[in-house]
């Protein structure tokens, strides 16, 4: 079956008690057994819920992995991830990061010993520089927030399979409607179902697809042992996104593409940053990567904080608020939302400056997105 088709009937039959097209929302917390650990493959909801398999299967198959699982949000996913490598492990991990991953990295983790060097991926030599040391586990976005910055995928993976390490990769801006990692050689794809997975900016979740079966025995594992698990009804909406998932990455990508070109021709803007331009340095890979350009666009404007401001007060589709990936265009100030965390010098370094604005373009009409971006340019 072709993608688009596959939203919608991949891992997800009929219900076999009634016929119901969409998966019903199991609201039990515990199951009846027939004796003593003799039940029908469900005991308790933290372990497993009918509603959530059907979600984590479905998960799986557009993934193209062996087992999905889901979590209570993005940051859930990682955790959980993260348990499966002991004290004294070594991370090499992009360096442009959502500010929570960060934060998780730099401000909790370390205290269990976890070793993290931060590489500019961008280039495969820096990537084999890093691994010259032995590492468990190579961590990367792409496209990275709020930078959009690629990874070549296949090259990494077979530089970190080399030296032994385990690749996950963030595939939350991208979706498997426009790349799907483990066909590129990951091992785990991670994702904030909060965003454009649930599409309706309704619910927090998160998830895990691993590439072989028994890697995913052993998440399911940690899934059940750390318990940051997702409730029926938020499994529900999930499934709910899935199915017009195509159709939406389709629209998010019209509005991105207009409000790209709009920046793109204004002379006053600094820089505008998104993979479908080819004046966005890796444009190249992206083509060959991916089979879109994703739905954020991200634009440093003159004037620092000030200019920023003045901005955002002048729009009137896009919403300030952080999160992404829903119907409605949302605008992002890093610097003081979702990367307020990493402290000024790391994120100027990584060019994460008072001035950018990270742009989730909705699936409103792409002449109004640009028409209101034009409008705010006006402010400047």
């Amino acid at each position: 079956m072709r993608f688009d088709t596959r939203l919608i009937h991949s891992g997800q039959p009929a219900d076999p008690q009634t016929g119901a097209v969409n998966t019903p929302i199991y609201l039990s917390s515990t199951f009846k057994q027939s004796a003593p650990n003799r039940h029908r493959g469900f005991v308790y909801s933290r372990t497993a819920n009918p509603t959530r398999s059907v979600l984590e299967a479905a998960l799986a198959s557009l993934e193209s992995g062996r087992a999905g699982l889901a979590f209570s949000s993005g940051l859930g996913a990682l955790v959980t991830l993260l348990e499966a490598f002991p004290t004294g492990s070594r991370i090499v991990s992009i360096d442009d990061l959502y500010g929570g991953t960060r934060r998780l990295f730099e401000h909790h983790r370390k205290q269990f010993g976890l070793r993290i060097a931060y590489v500019d991926m961008r280039t495969t030599d820096a990537v084999a520089g890093a691994l010259d040391d032995p590492a468990d586990l190579v961590y990367i976005e792409s496209p990275t927030n709020p930078l959009l910055k690629l990874v070549d995928l296949r090259a990494v993976a077979r530089l970190a399979h080399r030296a032994g390490a385990v690749v996950a990769v963030d595939n939350t801006f991208a979706t498997p409607a426009v790349q799907r990692p483990i066909e590129l050689g990951a091992d785990i794809v991670l994702h904030s179902t909060t965003k454009y997975l649930g599409g309706h900016s309704d619910i927090v979740g998160g998830a895990l697809v691993v590439k072989e079966r028994r890697a995913g025995r052993e998440f399911a594992w940690l899934q059940n042992a750390v318990g940051a698990v997702p409730s029926p009804f938020d499994c529900f909406l999930v499934l709910r996104g899935l199915h017009t998932l195509g159709v939406r990455m389709r629209a998010h990508q019209a509005g991105a593409r207009a409000v790209a070109e709009v920046l793109a021709r204004d002379r006053r803007v600094r820089r505008v940053i998104y993979p479908g331009l080819a004046s966005h340095p890796q444009h190249a890979l992206a083509r060959r990567q991916m089979a879109g350009y994703g739905g954020i666009v991200s634009v440093e404007l003159p004037g620092g904080l000030r200019g920023a401001r003045r901005f955002l007060k002048r729009l009137k589709v896009f919403t300030l608020a952080e999160s992404l990936g829903g119907v409605e265009s949302l605008v992002d100030h890093p610097a003081t939302m979702t990367h307020a965390s990493v402290p000024r010098a790391e994120r100027e370094a990584i060019g994460v400056t008072d001035g950018l604005l990270r742009l989730s373009c909705g699936i409103e009409d792409p002449a109004d997105l640009a028409d209101d971006v034009r409008y705010a340019l006006g402010g400047l």
